[in-house]
C-alpha cells in the first residue's frame, strides 16, 4: 500500500488533521523532525549506486578537507 506524507503550516493544522485521519479510521503516525530526517537519508542510502567503489586516500582526503599527506608506496 502506498503512504502519504503531509506538512502542516501550524500546530493547530497538525491536530485538525490527525482528528480527522482518527475519525475515517486512517492509521496515521506523527513523525518527528529527526524522524522525518532519518527516513529521509535511509531513503537516500537504498538509491546509493553500492558498484562504485572509492580508494581510502580519496575517503580520508575528503574527511580532512583535502589536507591529508599522501602515503608513501
Amino acid at each position: 500500500m502506498s503512504s502519504i506524507v503531509i506538512n502542516p503550516k501550524s500546530k493547530k493544522e497538525l491536530q485538525f488533521i490527525s482528528e480527522l485521519l482518527d475519525k475515517l479510521g486512517v492509521r496515521s503516525k506523527v513523525l518527528s523532525d529527526a524522524e522525518l530526517e532519518d527516513l529521509g537519508l535511509s531513503l537516500m542510502m537504498k538509491e546509493v549506486d553500492r558498484s562504485d567503489v572509492a580508494l581510502e586516500d580519496e575517503i580520508m582526503s575528503k574527511l580532512n578537507g583535502g589536507n591529508i599527506p599522501q602515503k608513501v608506496q
